[in-house]
C-alpha cells in the first residue's frame, strides 16, 4: 500500500507520486548528521570570508549580496537556493535580449543552460564562480534540510525536461553542494553526461560514496575543473 503525503503549493505533483518513500535507515541518519556537523563548522570557520565576499559583491555592483532562486529539490519540492550574487541585478532581462540577438549564445544556452563568457557577470563574479565561492551560502540550505553536502546539483524548472523519465531519480535524493558531476569535469561535460551521473548517484547512494565524493571535491575545486 502506497504512503499518502499531502502535496503543498511548493511541490510538483507530477514528480511526487512516482517517488517511493525512503526508509529512515541508519545510513540516512548518519548522512544527515554529517550534513549538519560539516555545514555548521564550515559556516563558523568561513564566516570572515563570507563577510569579505559580501562586501566585495556590494562594492562591485551595489544591491543585494545574495541571489535566491527557486530550485527543484527532494521529492519534487521547490526551495529557495542561495548563492552569492555574481551577476547584474537585471540578469534575466539581459539574457533574454542576448539570446534573441546572438545565435552562438542561443546555441550554447540551449545545449548547456550556461554561457562560458557570460556578459552579465559583475567584476568579482567570475572569480567567485571559478573558485565556487559563490556557492558557500548553500551551507545554510544544508542546515535547513533542503540540500545535502552531496547530491545532484539543484536545477531550475526549465531544466526539468532535460532529465526526461530520469527526473524521478534526480528527485529521489536531496540536491547537493557537490556530487559526481562536480568531480567529473563539471561544465566540461555534456548535459546528457550530467544526467547520467545524477542517475548513477541516486542508484548507488551511500555514506561511503558521499565521503569519497567529498574528498575528491577538494582537488576539483582547487584546480577549478570545468568551472566558469
Amino acid at each position: 500500500m502506497r504512503n499518502v503525503t499531502t502535496v503543498g503549493e511548493d511541490t510538483d505533483p507530477f514528480l511526487f507520486v512516482d517517488i517511493p518513500p525512503h526508509p529512515r535507515s541508519a545510513s540516512r541518519i548518519a548522512t544527515r548528521a554529517l550534513d549538519i556537523v560539516v555545514a555548521l563548522l564550515s559556516i563558523l570557520f568561513l564566516l570572515p570570508l563570507l563577510i569579505l565576499v559580501s562586501i566585495a559583491v556590494f562594492v562591485s555592483d551595489p544591491g543585494p549580496v545574495l541571489f535566491k532562486q527557486s530550485r527543484l529539490g527532494h521529492r519534487g519540492r521547490y526551495f529557495p537556493c542561495y548563492k552569492f550574487r555574481t551577476m547584474v541585478r537585471d540578469a534575466d532581462a539581459r539574457l533574454t535580449e542576448l539570446l534573441l540577438t546572438d545565435p552562438e549564445a542561443r546555441a550554447q544556452w540551449d545545449r548547456d543552460h550556461k554561457l562560458k563568457d557570460d556578459p552579465r557577470i559583475i567584476g568579482i563574479g567570475r572569480f567567485l564562480r571559478k573558485s565556487s565561492i559563490d556557492e558557500l551560502p548553500q551551507f545554510f540550505n544544508v542546515l535547513k534540510g533542503e540540500m545535502s553536502l552531496v547530491g545532484p546539483r539543484p536545477i531550475v524548472e526549465k531544466e526539468k525536461a532535460r532529465y526526461g523519465r530520469y527526473i524521478t531519480h534526480y528527485c529521489s535524493v536531496k540536491p547537493g553542494i557537490t556530487g559526481l558531476w562536480q568531480i567529473s569535469g563539471r561544465n566540461d561535460t555534456t548535459y546528457r553526461r550530467r544526467v547520467a551521473l545524477d542517475v548513477a548517484y541516486s542508484r548507488s547512494k551511500s555514506l561511503k560514496l558521499d565521503i569519497r565524493i567529498l574528498l575528491n571535491t577538494i582537488p576539483s575545486v582547487l584546480l577549478a575543473k570545468g568551472s566558469y
